[in-house]
């Protein structure tokens, strides 16, 4: 007889709820409207947080590729570093008298290409002589009093300066002119 009982109740309990939603439907309008907002303002942050995280891998691909080319032009700026004692080299053998003029020239023209192969890779000697003394640029080594120039121009370039892609990769040492 219980399960009589049980079995009697049980749609009952179930149906009121049902009867009550569909006895007030203005609240049930009102339920899904509040639902509605609800899945409204979840989407609105979602949105929000997907254009947010989208942003904030564009800066990070922006910030990678940014850093990649300043250890790309960092690691060339070394390599031409490291190479200006050879191009010095060659300037002093080519400065010495040779007997055998082919091998002159063929020094010549490799110091040439040398020189062609680091100035496109945005190596850039610097010019000195005649011009005004600047220590941003240049690092005097002997001061010689003159009355033939300007004070402070520069009348002999020692060891020759280069900038790489527009940043000082060496000063130039040269003699500058002072006025007695």
């Amino acid at each position: 007889m219980e399960n009589e009982h049980a079995a009697t109740e049980s749609p009952v309990e179930d149906a009121a709820p049902q009867e009550q939603a569909a006895a007030d439907p203005a609240a049930r309008l009102a339920a899904l409207a509040a639902e509605r907002d609800q899945l409204e303002a979840d989407k609105i942050e979602l949105n929000d947080r997907l254009l947010r995280r989208a942003a904030e891998f564009e800066n990070f691909r922006r910030r990678v590729e940014r850093e990649r080319a300043e250890l790309l032009e960092f690691a060339a700026s070394a390599v031409a570093g490291e190479l200006l004692p050879v191009l010095d080299d060659f300037e002093r053998a080519l400065k010495v008298e040779s007997a055998d003029k082919e091998y002159a020239r063929g020094m010549e023209l490799i110091y040439q290409r040398l020189l062609e192969v680091l100035k496109r890779s945005g190596l850039e000697p610097l010019v000195c002589e005649n011009q005004k003394f600047d220590p941003h640029l240049h690092h005097a080594v002997e001061m010689a009093p003159s009355e033939e120039v300007e004070d402070q121009t520069i009348l002999e370039e020692r060891r020759r300066g280069y900038k790489f892609r527009g940043r000082l990769l060496r000063p130039a040492l040269v003699k500058v002119a002072v006025r007695p």
